[in-house]
């Protein structure tokens, strides 16, 4: 598949790009069976993702529906607010950034393999050795996810997490250590990017901001940077039921 130029749609100044809130609009919408909810806030199931979401970070009240829905003394994620409000513990502070796919060569990695529930103690392994980002029991049902093995041994993967409607996410890539430096990362890439653009979506991918190698080898490979974006690991306000004994 050649590269084709893929512009960010332009949307009214005034409207929100769908992907500056995208937990909340894949949870809302296609990973909608994967969620639950509490009024404004949602998260994943917990065996499936860590993430949770807000409808608007800057509504107080959605952060009440928060509270209820994951429980008081619960440390937990949530993405595009800088900060939380009184009463709650900012546990960590992050930076990240999010790239859109502009001019990626998309195409199949005909090594790769489709990797599934019964691969995911092996994927587990490599995601503690590699550590790209939370992968749980359950998140490989959230699309497709490659491997490529060697010898047997799952060496690199990558696959499919948040999908807001019209885009979908690329994650969990990474390559065992002792087989860097041979473009395996960079053509799982592709092809899950092939895949997502068959069914009509356009990739976008997250990083952090401290990782600065790996934001510049997707800009080498055809993703934009868009925008940046903060990370809080939160406590809820109150204390867990099995404390106060």
């Amino acid at each position: 598949m050649s590269t084709v130029a893929r512009p960010t749609p332009q949307q009214s100044p005034a409207t929100p790009h769908i992907l500056d809130n995208a937990a909340w609009a894949a949870l809302t919408g296609p990973h909608a069976p994967f969620a639950e909810r509490v009024g404004r806030a949602a998260r994943y199931l917990l065996d499936v993702s860590p993430f949770t979401a807000l409808a608007d970070p800057a509504d107080p009240r959605a952060w009440d529906d928060l509270a209820a829905l994951v429980g008081p003394g619960t440390v937990t994620p949530v993405t595009g607010a800088k900060s939380a409000p009184q009463g709650w513990e900012t546990v960590q502070h992050g930076e990240g950034v999010q790239l859109v796919d502009t001019a990626l060569r998309a195409e199949p990695a005909p090594e790769a393999v489709r990797l599934g529930p019964d691969d995911v103690p092996e994927i587990l392994d490599l995601i503690a050795l590699t550590e790209p980002g939370p992968f749980l029991p359950r998140t490989v049902e959230l699309g497709t996810y490659l491997g490529i093995r060697h010898r047997g041994r799952l060496i690199a993967l990558a696959g499919e997490r948040l999908r807001p409607p019209g885009w979908t996410e690329i994650s969990a890539v990474c390559t065992a250590p002792d087989h860097r430096g041979m473009g395996l990362a960079t053509r799982l890439v592709r092809a899950i990017a092939a895949g997502i653009r068959e069914r009509g979506d356009t990739p976008f991918l997250h990083a952090s901001a401290t990782n600065t190698g790996a934001i510049r080898l997707y800009e080498s490979i055809g993703f934009t940077l868009r925008r940046r974006s903060d990370f809080l690991l939160v406590r809820t306000p109150g204390v867990q039921q099995e404390q106060r004994a």
